[in-house]
């Protein structure tokens, strides 16, 4: 199997043009979700998240999985979170896409996944942090200022290593 690496943070090589299937996220996964969540981090794209987070919370992930293809393995394409944080809010998070499957629409179709999963609950509204902007507001988000985020949010906050230098922006999506 050939490896993708930056400083010991690698993703299995899969193929782009793979079959691809969606479904929510299993304990099985976590290892997967480590990795490609890792491979962005290490390049200061979006935060870390730890195998026992991932596996606290594996029931808020939709994936993508590309299928074997030619003479590449399958692998984790993509992967999204929706995180329930208070009856009128939930997180968009570790939206993640494997390096060679960038550009296919992938990221819009998993938090599309959330959005909908979101509204299944009746939940009014989401939010990500992101240094994606353009991204987000593609999905219909907008960008708001971070004092008016719910207090639960900075209760979720406080545990982050980067807390008191927060670079992230904060993005809104009204869907009630």
């Amino acid at each position: 199997m050939t490896f993708l690496a930056l400083d010991s943070i690698a993703v299995p090589d899969i193929h782009p043009q793979a079959p691809l299937v969606t479904r929510k996220a299993r304990l099985s996964d976590v290892e997967a979700i480590h990795e490609l969540i890792g491979y962005w981090a290490a390049r200061g794209q979006m935060l870390v998240r730890s195998r026992s987070l991932l596996a606290e919370t594996i029931r808020d992930f939709h994936l993508v999985l590309a299928e074997p293809h030619e003479d590449k393995p399958g692998g984790l394409a993509g992967v999204c979170g929706l995180h329930l944080l208070a009856p009128d809010l939930a997180e968009v998070r570790g939206l993640a896409i494997h390096p060679h499957m960038q550009g296919r629409g992938l990221g819009k179709q998993l938090v599309e996944a959330c959005e909908r999963e979101a509204r299944e609950i009746d939940l009014p509204a989401l939010f990500a942090w992101t240094y994606q902007q353009a991204f987000f507001e593609k999905c219909g988000f907008v960008r708001i200022d971070k004092t008016h985020l719910h207090p639960k949010v900075w209760s979720e906050c406080q545990r982050c290593a980067f807390f008191e230098n927060c670079n992230e922006i904060a993005m809104y999506r009204a869907l009630a």
